[in-house]
């Protein structure tokens, strides 16, 4: 069922609401049950779901299917999580006063969660809202991106047709998006906020569900660092990859490489040669690296981007082109700090290399950012590596691979303006649970 006002958003929270009651007391086995038939289903379903990533996002086949597979993972650990989500006992006789006392701790979950998703993962990310949600027993009132809702609603008939209640996953695709959203941060109903998107509105919108539980995952300028024994060739492939899947519409996407000067000219040919070589086309292609950006306003914003930073001084290594909304890779060095390209997300096929005096001071200027969500670090010194994860502001750190991996099992978020709170299924159930102590 499709909610499109205000008045209908109203209902299904309310609804959500009352379905509350019954989610929360569905036994683990129930829950366990539910999880694993979605993700059958999505395995079943693999090619119709990839299909419509690839009409809705337009995202290359090969990588929807990618994306699916992925959700599948998801509800496949959430079923697992929903199976062994327990408690703890605690000893409390730490005195004489607690002399035959125990502390049992459970986690319950604090109520419907409001969940807002993104164009670009539309249904990996829906995945991670809802499943940890179904694992914990809380309903899920969510607002897909306004650009890619059809895959919720694929995903929400197959969520009802597993044994989900209909009422406790609704996907609201409003006629007046912004109220919508003003809803979901406002409304008492919803205790917890999960926003995946930009982090102008997702800082807004914190602002305004002030006295909730939030999460938020709002992106960044992922940043590369090649210290001087890093393998080159490994780098510049990984690097390719991680700066260009999906013509780099990726909150993790590689945007900033830092290589140590004594590679620094070897590293450049070997990007340059392998960027290159991706195919630029329909995304419907079997053979397609990179297809059209999301919208053509998106394309034509990177590109001013490039010819503003180029403008400032930059070096352009390879200049893509823009035909619509497809826009070819770039590659620039000598960018100014100040510039978007490299100060702010560009969300697009444009990476920036810049060479560094030395190991520390490649760290510097990966956490000269105010976001901070992943890192890659290519090195084999162990100090290196340990120096790395102990003074890098992020939340987390890649070691010679590039930032854009993510695990769907690992804990996931940022420091700074990239958001606050961890995803990842087993950490997004305490996100969406109390703890509560019962004292024996």
């Amino acid at each position: 069922m499709k909610f499109t006002t205000l008045h209908e958003a109203e209902r299904a929270v309310a609804a959500a609401a009352i379905s509350f009651e019954s989610t929360r007391t569905l036994a683990s086995y129930e829950r366990h049950a539910i999880l694993t038939a979605v993700s059958d289903g999505l395995r079943e379903q693999r090619q119709a779901f990839a299909q419509l990533l690839c009409d809705e996002a337009k995202k290359p086949i090969r990588d929807a299917r990618v994306e699916v597979d992925r959700a599948c993972l998801t509800f496949s650990l959430a079923a697992d999580e929903a199976r062994r989500f327990g408690g703890e006992l605690l000893p409390l006789d730490l005195s004489a006063a607690a002399v035959g006392k125990l502390g049992l701790v459970r986690r319950f979950p604090l109520g419907p969660i409001a969940a807002v998703t993104p164009f670009n993962f539309p249904l990996n990310l829906v995945a991670h809202k809802l499943a940890p949600a179904i694992a914990v027993g809380a309903p899920v009132v969510l607002k897909p991106a306004e650009k890619t809702p059809e895959i919720a609603l694929k995903l929400q008939t197959l969520v009802r047709e597993s044994g989900w209640p209909e009422a406790a996953f609704a996907v609201l695709t409003p006629e007046m998006p912004q109220e919508i959203g003003h809803l979901l941060a406002n409304d008492p109903r919803l205790p917890v906020f999960s926003f995946t998107g930009s982090d102008t509105v997702g800082w807004a919108l914190k602002q305004r569900a002030a006295k909730k539980r939030v999460t938020l995952e709002l992106g960044g300028n992922a940043a590369v660092l090649l210290a001087e024994d890093a393998d080159c060739v490994h780098a510049a492939a990984r690097c390719t990859v991680g700066g260009f899947a999906y013509s780099g519409q990726v909150c993790i996407s590689v945007q900033r490489i830092f290589v140590h000067k004594a590679l620094f000219a070897a590293f450049c040919e070997a990007l340059v040669e392998k960027v290159r070589a991706l195919r630029l086309g329909d995304p419907a292609e079997e053979t397609t690296d990179l297809g059209p950006l999301i919208t053509q306003a998106a394309a034509i914003r990177v590109e001013q981007w490039v010819q503003q930073a180029k403008a400032a001084g930059a070096t352009m290594l390879l200049h893509g082109q823009r035909d619509g909304a497809f826009l070819a890779p770039s590659i620039l060095t000598g960018v100014p700090t100040d510039q978007p390209i490299m100060c702010d997300e560009v969300f697009g096929p444009v990476v920036v290399v810049e060479p560094v005096d030395s190991f520390e001071a490649g760290i510097a200027r990966i956490n000269a950012s105010r976001y901070g969500l992943q890192a890659g670090v290519f090195t084999q010194d162990i100090r290196r590596i340990m120096q790395a994860h102990n003074s890098l502001n992020v939340g987390g750190v890649i070691i010679n691979d590039v930032p854009t991996f993510r695990s769907d099992a690992m804990p996931y978020g940022g420091e700074g303006d990239s958001g606050v709170g961890r995803e990842g299924i087993r950490w997004t159930m305490d996100e969406y649970t109390s703890p509560r102590v019962l004292v024996l």
